[in-house]
C-alpha cells in the first residue's frame, strides 16, 4: 500500500457512516448474539483458538454477519479477503483462490474467504468455490439473509458450519447507543449529545432488532440538529420520529420471511386462533404480500383443515376472494379479513386427507378389476354380463344398501373416517353404521381379505454420528432408555452450554454433544483415571468438538470449575447417580445454582437405594437357614435405615426435592419402578464382599451388623445359587427437573 492509498483509507473511515464506523473490531465489543458467540460457546472458541472451519452466518439485516466476519479476520493469522457477492464474479474468485494457494505453498499459510451475500451467487459461481474449500485451499465464510438450505450450494453447506443470527433484543440495541455515546473516537463521545429516554423507546421499537437501522436514524438524529445554548445535541421523541418513521420490516416474497410468515399465518388458522391469524394477515398486507396469495393458501385450508366438518368455508372464502377481485385494495381488506376469522373460527377437521390415503393404495397395490356390479352395463351387458347384480340404491328406505363397492382386495379399508367436529359430527355415526353393514355383508359373501402394512426408517449415516452411537451401544439397553427419557425432560437447544455432573461412564455426555453441536459440553468426573478414560475416547472428534473434562470430588465442583471454565455459565445441567454421592445436598443445590445461566435447569436421574433389589430376596425360603437368613434380611435393611444406615444409601427422595426447593428451583420429580434381566457373574459376587475398598462394600456393611462366620454363609450361598444365572434385578429410578423459581431467588 502506497502513501496515497493509505490517505484514502483514512479518508474513507473518517467520513464512513456511523453504522460502518462502530463495527465491532473485537468479540468484547460484539453486543448480542450470546447463544453463538457466548462464553463457552463452540464459536467463540474457534475464533480465540484460530481454528475456524468453513462457516455460513444467516440472519436478518443489522444483527452482526459481517462484523463477525471482520472479528475474525482481525483475530487470525490466516491471510484473510473479503469480496462482495453482488459485485464479484468468477473472475474475482480465481483471483482469490490464486492468492490462497501462493500464499499456502510459499509460506504455509491459510487463507479465509468471506463471500458477503452468499446467496447471490449463481451456482456456476458457487461450484467455482467449492473444490477450493474441499481441499482446504480456502476456508469459506459466508454470510446470507435468506436461508441457506434454499440459496447454497448442497455441497458448501454439508462443508460448513451454519449459524443462525437472531435479531437484536431491546437491550441489546440500548447498549450500541450507549457505546455510541461514550466512544470518542468513532462515536459521539466527544461531543455534548442527549437523548430522552422516549426517544430512545421509539428507535429500539422501530429498529426491528437492526443495529444498522438504529445507527442510521441515530446519525441522522445528531447530524441535522443543531446545538441548543448551552451547546448541548438534544434528541427528543420529535427528532427521533422524525429520523424513523416507519418500522423496518424484513419481508422478501422469494425469501425465509414470506414463507415463514405465511405459514404462522396457516398454523394460527389450523389452531383457531383469530388473533394471531389477524395479526400475521395485517403483517402481510403492511409488508405488501400479494393478497390473491393468501386467498389461494386459505383456500387450501378451507378443504385441508376446515373439510366437512363446516362444508361452507370453502363457499365463504371463494365468495370472499371474488368480492376481493371487484373491490380491491383498501377496501378489499375487509374480505380478506373476514375469509381469515371465519377460517379461525369454524370447527376444524383434516379427514378429507383420506383420499391420500386411497391414493397410496392406488400407488401400491396391484391394480384391482373393477367389481362386476359397478361396471358398465350399456355396452357389454348381454355379452359379458357387466352390471349384473348391481342394486339400486335409490329402490330401499333411505335411498342405500348394503353392496360392495372396493375392489374384492380391499373390502375393509377406511380411507375416511368422519372426526366428531361439526357437520362430520352430525354424519359420523351414520357412517360408522353403514360401514359396518358393508363389511357384515362382504364377510357373509367371503370377501374381504387380510392387508400388511409396511413401515420402513432411514437413519443418518455421519461418520460422528456413527462414532457416537458405537459409544453409546457400550452403556446397554437399560441404560439407553434410562438416558433417553431423561433428556425427553428437556428442552436443549443446538447452542446450550451443558455440564454432566457424574459423567464416569460418558451416557449423558455423549447424548448432550449430539444435541448441542454449536454449543458446548463439560463433563465432571471423580477421578482422574475416569478423566483420562474419557479423553481416550473422544480422540475420533475433532479438537473443537471433544467435551471439556474436569475432575474431582463432586462437592469441590463449584470451586473447580471456577479455577478452569469462570466465565462459563450452562443452560442444564445433567446428572446421573451424582447426588447420591454427596451427604450434604443442599450444599450442593446451591452450588449448582451459582454455576446456571438465570434460565438455566437441571435434569438428574437417580437410582433410589432404598427402594433397590435386596439380596436376600433372591434367595428363595428353605435354601438358607431360617435363624441366619432373619438376622441376613436385618441386617441388609439396616443398611438402608433412616437412623444408623449407610448416609450414601439411607437417604429418601424427598431430600434431594427439599435441598433443591430450599435453593429456590421449582421441581418435578417421576419415580418408575423397573425390573429388567441380570446376569450374575462371580466377579460380580466378588465385588459384593470386597474388602478394604475406598468405598464400603455389600459385605462391609452386613460385618456391622453380623459375625464373620455369618457372612462368609451368605456368600457361599450367593455363589452357591445365583452365580451364572440370570435373575430378574428391581429398582426404582427417581427422574427430576429443577427449574429456578425467580419469585424466590434465595
Amino acid at each position: 500500500m502506497d502513501l496515497f492509498e493509505h490517505r484514502l483509507q483514512q479518508i474513507n473511515i473518517t467520513d464512513a457512516p456511523l453504522a460502518a464506523r462502530m463495527r465491532p473490531r473485537t468479540l468484547d465489543e460484539f453486543v448480542g448474539q450470546e447463544a453463538i458467540v457466548g462464553p463457552g460457546r463452540l464459536l467463540r472458541r474457534a475464533i480465540q483458538a484460530d481454528q475456524l472451519s468453513s462457516l455460513i452466518f444467516y440472519g436478518p439485516p443489522g444483527t452482526g454477519k459481517t462484523t463477525l466476519a471482520q472479528i475474525i479476520a482481525n483475530t487470525t493469522q490466516a491471510h484473510f479477503v473479503a469480496i462482495n457477492a453482488v459485485l464479484a464474479g468468477v473472475k474475482e474468485i480465481r483471483e482469490a483462490i490464486a492468492t490462497a494457494k501462493e500464499r499456502r505453498g510459499h509460506y504455509g499459510q491459510r487463507s479465509i474467504l468471506f463471500v458477503d451475500e452468499v446467496h447471490r451467487f449463481n451456482k456456476a459461481q458457487q461450484d467455482a468455490l467449492l473444490p477450493w474449500v474441499e481441499n482446504g485451499t480456502v476456508i469459506l465464510i459466508g454470510a446470507t439473509t435468506e436461508n441457506p438450505y434454499f440459496e447454497v450450494n448442497k455441497a458448501l453447506i454439508s462443508r460448513s458450519r451454519l449459524f443462525q443470527l437472531k435479531s437484536l433484543t431491546a437491550d441489546h440495541l440500548r447498549q450500541v447507543v450507549e457505546q455510541v455515546l461514550k466512544d470518542e473516537g468513532r462515536g459521539y463521545g466527544d461531543r455534548p449529545v442527549q437523548v430522552t429516554p422516549e426517544a430512545l423507546d421509539h428507535w429500539v421499537n422501530i429498529a426491528n432488532g437492526d443495529a444498522r437501522s438504529l445507527l442510521n436514524a441515530l446519525e441522522l438524529a445528531v447530524e441535522t440538529t443543531p446545538p441548543d445554548d448551552q451547546g448541548v445535541v438534544q434528541i427528543d421523541l420529535e427528532i427521533a420520529e422524525a429520523s424513523i418513521q416507519k418500522r423496518a420490516v424484513l419481508y422478501d416474497k422469494e425469501g425465509d420471511a414470506h414463507f415463514d410468515t405465511i405459514s404462522a399465518f396457516i398454523k394460527s388458522l389450523r389452531g383457531s386462533d383469530p388473533d394471531a391469524a389477524l395479526y400475521w394477515l395485517a403483517r402481510m398486507v403492511y409488508a405488501g404480500e400479494d393478497p390473491r396469495f393468501i386467498f389461494r393458501r386459505m383456500l387450501i385450508l378451507a378443504s385441508e383443515d376446515v373439510g366437512l366438518a363446516d362444508p361452507q368455508a370453502v363457499v365463504v372464502v371463494s365468495g370472499c376472494a371474488q368480492a376481493f377481485d371487484r373491490i380491491g385494495l383498501p377496501e378489499g381488506q375487509y374480505p380478506l379479513a373476514q375469509a381469515a376469522l371465519y377460517l379461525a373460527t369454524a370447527p376444524k377437521s383434516n379427514r378429507v386427507l383420506g383420499y391420500f390415503d386411497a391414493l397410496a393404495a392406488v400407488e401400491k397395490e396391484r391394480e384391482a378389476e373393477v367389481p362386476n356390479p359397478l361396471k358398465d352395463s350399456n355396452r357389454d351387458k348381454d355379452g359379458f354380463g357387466h352390471g349384473a347384480g348391481y342394486v339400486y340404491p335409490h329402490a330401499y328406505r333411505e335411498h342405500w344398501v348394503a353392496q360392495q363397492y372396493l375392489p374384492g382386495d380391499l373390502q375393509g379399508q377406511v380411507f375416511y373416517q368422519p372426526s366428531d367436529q361439526g357437520y362430520e359430527g352430525q354424519i359420523r355415526t351414520q357412517t360408522a353404521r353403514r360401514r359396518e353393514a358393508q363389511l357384515a355383508a362382504a364377510i357373509e359373501n367371503g370377501d374381504l381379505l387380510s392387508s400388511a402394512e409396511i413401515l420402513s426408517n432411514s437413519p443418518k449415516n455421519a461418520a460422528q454420528e456413527r462414532w457416537l452411537q458405537r459409544t453409546l451401544g457400550q452403556a446397554g439397553e437399560y441404560l439407553g432408555r434410562v438416558r433417553d427419557r431423561l433428556f425427553a425432560k428437556t428442552q436443549l437447544q443446538r447452542h446450550h452450554v451443558v455440564l454432566d455432573l457424574n459423567g464416569g461412564s460418558g451416557l449423558l455426555t455423549w447424548e448432550a454433544l449430539r444435541q448441542v453441536p454449536e454449543g458446548g459440553v463439560y463433563t465432571y468426573v471423580s477421578t482422574e483415571t475416569e478423566a483420562v478414560t474419557l479423553r481416550e475416547q473422544m480422540q475420533g472428534l475433532n479438537a473443537l468438538q471433544r467435551p471439556m473434562v474436569l475432575w474431582g470430588a463432586i462437592a469441590q465442583v463449584d470451586k473447580i470449575l471456577s479455577e478452569q471454565a469462570p466465565e462459563v455459565r450452562f443452560d442444564w445441567i445433567f446428572s446421573r447417580n451424582g447426588f447420591g454421592l454427596v451427604v450434604e445436598k443442599g450444599a450442593i443445590a446451591l452450588q449448582l445454582k451459582a454455576l446456571l445461566q438465570p434460565n438455566g435447569c437441571i435434569a438428574l436421574t437417580e437410582n433410589l437405594p432404598r427402594q433397590s433389589q435386596r439380596l436376600y430376596d433372591l434367595i428363595p425360603e428353605g435354601r438358607i437357614e431360617s435363624k441366619l437368613r432373619k438376622r441376613w434380611v436385618k441386617a441388609e435393611e439396616q443398611i438402608y435405615a433412616t437412623k444408623g444406615g449407610d448416609p450414601f444409601l439411607n437417604w429418601e427422595m424427598d431430600d434431594i426435592l427439599n435441598a433443591f426447593q430450599s435453593a429456590g428451583f421449582e421441581t418435578h420429580c417421576e419415580v418408575e419402578s423397573i425390573s429388567h434381566a441380570l446376569y450374575i457373574t462371580p466377579p460380580l459376587i466378588e465385588r459384593w464382599f470386597l474388602a478394604g475398598a475406598e468405598r464400603l462394600s455389600y459385605g462391609d456393611r452386613l460385618l456391622q451388623t453380623l459375625s464373620q462366620k455369618e457372612v462368609a454363609q451368605i456368600r457361599e450361598v450367593l455363589t452357591q445359587h445365583l452365580s451364572r444365572q440370570t435373575v430378574q434385578w428391581n429398582r426404582a429410578i427417581a427422574y427430576v427437573t429443577a427449574h429456578q423459581n425467580i419469585s424466590n431467588p434465595n
